[in-house]
């Protein structure tokens, strides 16, 4: 198995016991990000689509450092802690990805870490 960790400082660090992203072979598994500033490891201030905003940089990051882009996105899971703001994670997300769309799901849930209100996890598949 072709397993290999990846990681950049253009992305938050990893707060517990997980890895940014692993890539076994050509698919690339990336850990939930939420809103945090990579340089300061804080919460990005501004409201909801400015955490919206943050994760999805860090996604980019991060898909960048394992030798792809959003593009190459196959799927991601959108955790929010209110699907009130699911209008806005799609107005969002429309500035990140071009169709055709990676496939998607969106849940609500009670808390996230750090008491933000969006996570994104992905997987991606790249062209070696």
């Amino acid at each position: 198995m072709n397993r290999s960790i990846i990681n950049t400082d253009k992305a938050p660090s990893a707060i517990g016991t997980y890895s940014q992203a692993v890539k076994v072979g050509q698919t690339v598994y990336i850990s939930g990000q939420i809103p945090l500033n990579p340089e300061t490891m804080e919460v990005v201030d501004g409201g909801f689509e400015a955490q919206a905003v943050q994760v999805f940089e860090n996604l980019k990051a991060i898909a960048e450092a394992a030798g792809g882009s959003l593009n190459d996105f196959v799927k991601v899971t959108i955790l929010l802690s209110d699907l009130e703001n699911f209008a806005t994670v799609n107005e969002v997300m429309a500035r990140y990805f071009a169709e055709p769309y990676p496939a998607r799901a969106a849940y609500a849930v009670k808390q996230l870490p750090k008491a933000v209100d969006i996570e994104i996890e992905a997987i991606m598949v790249t062209v070696d």
